[in-house]
């Protein structure tokens, strides 16, 4: 973190040339500061600032297929037709399946949904699934937030007899499947530009589509009427950011939107998720990543994978209730599960690094974890080593299955795509930022060996830019909620619009006490008295952490984001801190 020697401590943000509010735009300095940091033109600013679905939806036909995926699903509604829809198990499948069949059923139809079980079933569409919503019926397969590799299982479902429209974002490989309609993105004919959209804003997109086609066919009436998809921007909101996609472009009004719908409370499973996950406030963006997309995950990762579809489903406030609190109750057995796999992960991982930190990927891998949870741990892995990391459940059987994260800068899903069409992983695919695999325990070295070899060089480049970029100074007295509520004026913040990063230039630590699980309880005191409260997540043994407790009492810079804690009916800012550095003795990077 460097801070430029002209920063010192202010009551109040300080006025480049003089100039408090852009005269253009009427949006404070810091504000005007933070918009421009992210390369926002000026002709853009009014729309970052309040993005619309209505300015930022192109034409639903510009993707690939879309016209051919609107035509056949309404074609099952004005026929009546028995629908599957099959969808992944995290949370972006999940508000996707939610979605659609919220809208078939306004269409008259009574679908089939099928999530799979992420241990016995795996991700994706499967053969013996497919044949068993067949043989119930069903004429047309959708498949939501998946499908796009799934070659064998959507042949299968041709040769039963039914259709297959796949919804999906993730990347391609080689093969497509052949259906009727393959809507993604990421297919390398797609000219769309929507590749950054997740699973449940391209159903959105795709139901748009399929709105205007039923339209044009007379199929909506008093008796039926067209149903309002901004209804529904509570499942694409909560997808969105839960799944990480970039808050740019369509995406930043997708969760700008369906937070102010979720803040209505006046969905029956939304509104049970959050008061299970004791929100005190109206829920923010990162409260969808931290705390109610975690506790839907939690059903397909250790318990029923159908479980948060039925929530998001449930018009009975009672059952809603009921799910949400077993919900709740699989995500805390779920972080005790992760925990434990996270301790023995990291132990791996420290011994295969060695004292002079080498190595460009973390590989590990034990029998006993719970697949479901080795994501999450491959996650804390690439947080705290600062490189692309892979956890891998062992089975009994001498098979693996894993999930890998990545670093901005280095694509994970190709190097697992590469890896497959080597031999060495049974299975694999993903994205850019995240994949997942399965392979033989006895090639467990060879993958290792491949992926540290075709990853050296870009992780090395990644690395080396490591820098933390500062969106303005300030000192304790001008952190206040008035001005916390000017730089969220720049939200929703999330993956591709970071949270802006504030600097306390010399600031005392006067107080460092650890609380919860691994964090630092923090108390920063300006020059002129003025005092704000910090916390440090999940710092204490990290370097971070350690910085913090030797300089007890000392004067530091830090930097971090602010947040309002709310508590009892009251309001305080709280900063939360990414780094420290110690003044006058040059740029320190202590993270």
């Amino acid at each position: 973190m460097t801070i430029p020697a002209s920063a010192l401590p202010v009551e109040t943000p300080p006025a480049f040339l003089g100039v408090a509010r852009s005269q253009r735009h009427q949006v404070p300095e810091m504000l005007a500061r933070i918009i421009a940091g992210r390369g926002i033109d000026i002709e853009a600013v009014d729309d970052f600032l309040d993005p619309t679905i209505r300015k930022l939806l192109p034409d639903p036909l510009t993707v690939t297929d879309m016209e051919a995926a609107a035509k056949r699903i309404a074609d099952a509604a004005t026929r009546g037709e028995k629908v599957a829809v099959f969808g992944d198990y995290d949370v972006d499948g999940a508000t996707s399946a939610a979605l659609l069949t919220w809208h078939l059923r306004h269409c008259g139809l009574d679908p089939l949904i099928h999530i799979p079980d992420r241990i016995f079933e795996g991700y994706g569409p499967n053969v013996e699934a497919v044949r068993g919503l067949a043989a119930r019926g069903a004429t047309l397969l959708v498949t939501v937030d998946c499908g796009t590799t799934s070659i064998e299982a959507l042949a299968e479902a041709k040769r039963l007899g039914m259709d297959v429209v796949v919804i999906d974002h993730h990347q391609c490989g080689d093969q497509l499947p052949v259906v009727e309609a393959l809507v993604n993105p990421n297919r390398p004919d797609d000219l769309s530009g929507l590749g950054h959209l997740a699973a449940v804003g391209l159903v959105f997109v795709t139901l748009v589509a399929v709105n205007r086609e039923l339209r044009a066919r007379g199929f909506w009436s008093e008796v039926k009427p067209e149903p309002n998809l901004l209804d529904a921007l509570h499942h694409v909101a909560l997808g969105t950011v839960a799944d990480v996609a970039p808050l740019i472009g369509l995406n930043r009004a997708f969760v700008a939107k369906g937070l102010i719908a979720l803040r209505r409370r006046d969905h029956v499973g939304h509104t049970a998720l959050m008061d299970v996950a004791r929100l005190s406030g109206p829920p923010e963006a990162w409260h969808l990543g931290f705390a109610l997309g975690p506790r839907i995950n939690a059903g397909g990762r250790i318990g029923r994978a159908d479980l948060g579809v039925r929530l998001l489903l449930e018009g009975d406030i009672s059952e809603a209730a009921r799910i949400a609190a077993e919900l709740d109750r699989l995500n805390t057995e779920r972080r005790a599960i992760e925990q434990m796999a996270e301790a023995q992960a990291e132990a791996e991982a420290l011994a295969s690094l060695g004292l002079d930190d080498k190595g460009a990927v973390i590989v590990t891998a034990s029998e006993g974890w719970h697949p479901g949870v080795v994501g999450l741990v491959a996650s804390r892995l690439k947080e705290k080593f600062a490189r692309p990391a892979f956890a891998i459940a062992l089975e009994p059987g001498g098979t693996g299955t894993g999930s890998g994260r990545s670093i901005a800068g280095v694509d994970l899903g190709k190097v697992v795509r590469e890896a497959v069409q080597e031999g060495i992983l049974l299975k694999g695919g993903g994205h850019a930022m995240a994949a997942g695999i399965t392979l033989k325990k006895e090639r467990l070295a060879e993958f290792r060996a491949f992926v540290e070899a075709a990853l050296a060089a870009s992780v090395a480049e990644a690395r080396h830019v490591n820098e933390l970029l500062i969106d303005g100074a300030v000192s304790a007295r001008a952190v206040t909620t008035d001005f916390a509520a000017t730089l969220n004026r720049a939200g929703p913040f999330g993956a591709g619009n970071p949270e802006p990063l504030i600097a306390l230039p010399s600031h005392q630590l006067v107080y460092a006490d650890e609380v919860g699980q691994a964090h630092l309880r923090l108390r920063f005191k300006s020059g002129d008295g003025a005092f704000v409260n910090a916390i440090a997540f999940r710092s204490v043994g990290q370097k971070l952490g350690n910085a913090l407790t030797e300089n007890r009492g000392q004067l530091l810079h830090v930097a971090g984001s602010l947040a309002v804690d709310r508590w009892q009916g009251t309001e305080r800012v709280q900063l939360r801190v990414n780094d420290v550095a110690v003044p006058d003795q040059g740029p320190a990077v202590i993270r």
